[in-house]
């Protein structure tokens, strides 16, 4: 059974049927919803939807779980999955789910299915790898709707008791938690270095010889600070390892806690590689747009007036081309290198890979 008859709810019936499983969905205007739902569906009043099922998807919002108190004898013993989240992190003292098996102690609730979005339960898990995060205190009923997922071809996940609904109605609402602390690091050397770079580059020529390089702060300056913060971020990946290394030597075990700080860069590896790639992709374009800037024609120029003015016929220097082939040479080497470790970091690369594979990489 399906309660409720927005979004969420018709995407809910429409991966259900397409699983295979008899769907009834319960409105307080079944006619005029009727024609949202696919046909297999039987769209009802809400009180012949909750006698018809015996697990039932309250797919409405918190505010209105009052309105299903008129029910309270019918779902007397049904299975009532709480699909909803909240607008704010914490935003009451309890969870949904929780408030809802206060109002309905004769019932069974479980949390699940919130952190399932209504376009991928129409998409199925074709997407990629789809959890659906789990919490009751039945392990019957817990049982009952990861079997429903299974079906549905997602993988449900255990998250203990109803404690944890908390928890996982939070996890929706967050932004890139695993991610502020390496944008917040990547963002702090690239003003670092991007200082540094404009002073070497842009105010110590302009103090010194009254030169006006400005010019240079878009697209130079950028991109000299670049693979700065690239390959400090790059190292920054590999140290914590050594360091975890070095403390379990010193201490003669491995089964020790390791501080919380470098537990946390330990957590971080992966955020931080793939902003070393990001830093080292943008250095690359940067790099093959220093021809086309303006000022580079100027410059181009103002060398071949020069040359013509000292009437050189070459200026070719045997010493300087070769370094410059080899290093943009060894560049994109280096660059295709990262561009690997980058795309084996990945959770669809790397579980797809066995521990020697992904150590040989390394």
């Amino acid at each position: 059974g399906v309660l409720g008859s927005g979004d969420f709810a018709r995407s809910l019936a429409v991966r259900l049927v397409c699983s295979g499983f008899r769907v009834v969905v319960g409105s307080r205007n079944p006619k005029r919803k009727a024609s949202l739902f696919p046909s297999a569906a039987e769209v009802t009043f809400q009180a012949e939807a909750v006698k018809k099922a015996d697990v039932i998807f309250v797919a409405i919002f918190r505010e209105h779980y009052s309105t299903l108190c008129d029910l309270a004898d019918v779902l007397v013993g049904k299975i009532l999955v709480d699909v909803s989240n909240n607008t704010e992190i914490n935003h009451h003292k309890e969870s949904n789910a929780e408030y809802l098996a206060s109002l309905f102690p004769a019932c069974t609730v479980v949390k699940g299915f919130n952190v399932v979005s209504a376009w991928t339960l129409q998409s199925g898990a074709r997407d990629g790898n789809k959890q659906v995060l789990i919490c009751s205190n039945n392990q019957e009923a817990k049982r009952i709707v990861a079997e429903i997922a299974q079906v549905m071809g997602f993988t449900p996940v255990d998250m203990g008791c109803m404690s944890s609904a908390c928890e996982i109605e939070n996890i929706p609402l967050r932004l890139l938690p695993a991610w502020k602390i390496p944008i917040f690091l990547a963002l702090g050397l690239f003003l670092c270095f991007f200082t540094y770079n404009l002073i070497r580059q842009v105010i110590h020529p302009y103090i010194r010889e009254q030169k006006n390089k400005l010019y240079k702060i878009p697209i130079e300056v950028v991109n000299t600070t670049l693979p700065c913060v690239s390959y400090v971020m790059l190292s920054l990946v590999y140290l914590p390892g050594v360091l975890a290394a070095c403390s379990q030597l010193y201490y003669g075990t491995k089964y020790r806690r390791f501080p919380d700080w470098l537990d946390q860069w330990l957590q971080h590896r992966k955020q931080i590689g793939l902003l070393s790639f990001f830093c080292a992709a943008l250095h690359a374009v940067y790099s093959l747009c220093l021809p086309m800037r303006r000022s580079h024609r100027y410059l181009l120029i103002e060398t071949a007036v020069k040359q013509a003015v000292e009437k050189k016929m070459t200026i070719w220097v045997e010493e300087e081309v070769w370094r410059m082939e080899i290093y943009i040479s060894v560049g994109i080497i280096a660059l295709g290198l990262l561009s690997l470790l980058a795309i084996t970091s990945l959770p669809s690369i790397a579980n797809s890979l066995n521990w020697r594979e992904f150590s040989f990489i390394q």
